[in-house]
């Protein structure tokens, strides 16, 4: 079953910068990575470049065991596997913007480079208001929440996140992400701000 809450009508980033959701676990002592960045909707669901300071805090970084169960849901069952296993996992973290509670963050990983740089890739499951759900508009079919970060060794870097995306895999089992938007929301001035 997918997740209901309310509507995402607005403009991309005001819909991924201002989301409210319930706390499902307590927050770590000392977070593994927190993030700031300025999102900069870019796409053609936006009548005017819309833009907020989002802040990332990542508890914990996903296990191989749960990246390893998310990809066999994807592969069995499709991106309504994927999205049924994803709800089942642990929160990892968060994205905020101020004055917002923010969203919790079921999947975070890090791979670095040889020149110190960083990649993140995080996602979620997003909510699906009652009205999306009653109505099933096209929206319906993109229930993920996709957030792709690059840092340099300085931990600054750019990134992007598709508040809508669809996650398929293909007959080769190359995982595909689409998003619902022509662009996704530019992260730009993203910092890692570790103490």
């Amino acid at each position: 079953m997918r997740r209901v809450g309310w509507l995402l009508a607005a403009p991309a980033v005001w819909a991924a910068a201002t989301l409210v959701a319930p706390v499902d676990s307590v927050r770590a002592a000392k977070p593994v990575e927190r993030l700031t960045a300025l999102a900069v909707d870019m796409s053609n669901m936006a009548g005017a470049r819309n833009t907020a300071t989002v802040d990332i805090v990542i508890d914990r970084w996903s296990t191989d065991a749960e990246r390893d169960q998310l990809r066999a849901a994807l592969r069995e069952g499709g991106a309504d596997g994927l999205l049924h296993a994803l709800q089942k996992v642990k929160e990892v973290g968060r994205i905020s913007s101020a004055g917002s509670l923010g969203y919790p963050l079921r999947f975070a990983r890090q791979t670095t480079s040889p020149s110190g740089g960083r990649r993140i890739l995080m996602g979620t499951d997003r909510l699906i208001s009652f009205l999306e759900l009653r109505d099933q508009p096209r929206t319906v079919d993109y229930p993920f929440m996709v957030i792709d970060i690059r840092l340099d060794a300085s931990g600054k870097g750019e990134g992007k996140l598709m508040p809508l995306a669809k996650i398929t895999e293909d007959r080769d089992h190359i995982v595909e992400i689409e998003n619902y938007a022509s662009e996704p929301v530019r992260l730009t001035s993203v910092q890692s701000t570790n103490k």
